[in-house]
């Protein structure tokens, strides 16, 4: 089994290293445009395999696309951070344009690959993925939602002093402030998490994951690496290793939840072939509106896209 890692910035190096540390596959390869940063991340990374005990090989390259060919699963995470006087126009135009590029190289080697999108802003570069790939809808998708569910379920461990393994939730939406969790679906071991905790202290719970990858800008001056890494690795682990996970994942929606044309986040079944099934789950009337909110919201930064081309 092969997995390509394209971008060894913070988030891409880190998924790299948990996919070697899991033995996820029997090969990574990371994939940057700047000399010798890939070789260099995977040299270290292979170099702790003694340590670590692992066997995975990791094997880092400077845009040497032939080097991913037959790759089992691509993780895209290229990109460039929103700089000072940048308006979001202008970071959709120059990461769509990153995307598009990575996504045509990677698809001439590996045309069976799934490919797993981070790079922001997540839900439309999963859609020029999406575009650009021509693949079905089952073999592209974003990484959000397992990110957004496990700030989540963090913030909710820290509250109830309660191990996070024991807390499962769901949410849906975009990937920002208009994402959509679930209480209604978030347990704490098979217990309703609404009661343990009062709707004051749950709805800043809410309030705070939506927000927390802004939380982190705040603190270090930089997007986080450490949980959105990790949280691409989990979904290429459940592709490779065929695990058929219940994840949320951003996906295309073809009339789920109403929706039509739109790249939000849902729960699916992830397997080998992708995502196997999506999952519709019976919202009530105030779950549809904010769900709708969010694809508003989302359709609105498509547009920008389609502007674009």
């Amino acid at each position: 089994m092969k997995i390509t890692v394209v971008g060894a910035g913070n988030v891409g190096a880190t998924c790299a290293d948990v996919l070697a540390y899991r033995e996820v596959a029997n090969e990574i390869v990371l994939v940057d445009i700047k000399d010798g940063v890939a070789e260099g991340k995977a040299l270290d990374i292979w170099q702790k395999a003694p340590i670590d005990l692992y066997d995975t090989r990791t094997v880092g390259v400077t845009n040497d696309y032939s080097r991913t060919e037959g790759s089992d699963v691509v993780v895209i995470t290229s990109g460039l951070p929103r700089k000072p006087g940048m308006t979001r126009d202008d970071l959709i135009e120059t990461n769509a344009g990153i995307v598009k590029s990575v996504t045509e190289q990677v698809v001439s080697k590996s045309p069976d690959a799934v490919i797993i999108v981070v790079s922001n802003p997540l839900d439309v570069m999963t859609y020029q993925a999406h575009i650009t790939s021509k693949m079905p809808r089952s073999k592209v998708m974003g990484m959000a939602g397992i990110l957004d569910t496990a700030r989540y379920r963090a913030f909710l461990a820290e509250e109830l002093n309660v191990s996070p393994k024991d807390i499962q939730a769901m949410l849906l939406g975009g990937h920002g402030d208009t994402m959509v969790p679930l209480p209604r679906y978030t347990t704490v071991g098979g217990i309703p998490v609404t009661e343990l905790i009062d709707s004051e202290k749950l709805d800043a719970i809410i309030e705070r994951t939506k927000f927390g990858g802004g939380e982190l800008v705040k603190l270090m001056g930089t997007s986080a690496w450490y949980a959105p890494g990790s949280a691409a690795a989990q979904m290429a682990e459940a592709v490779v290793k065929d695990q058929r996970r219940v994840f949320p994942v951003c996906i295309n929606l073809e009339g789920e939840y109403g929706i039509e044309n739109c790249y939000l986040g849902v729960p699916v079944i992830l397997g080998k072939n992708g995502v196997e099934k999506v999952i519709e789950l019976d919202l009530n009337d105030d779950e549809k509106a904010l769900l709708n909110n969010s694809r508003d919201h989302v359709r609105e930064v498509m547009n920008v896209l389609d502007k674009l081309s």
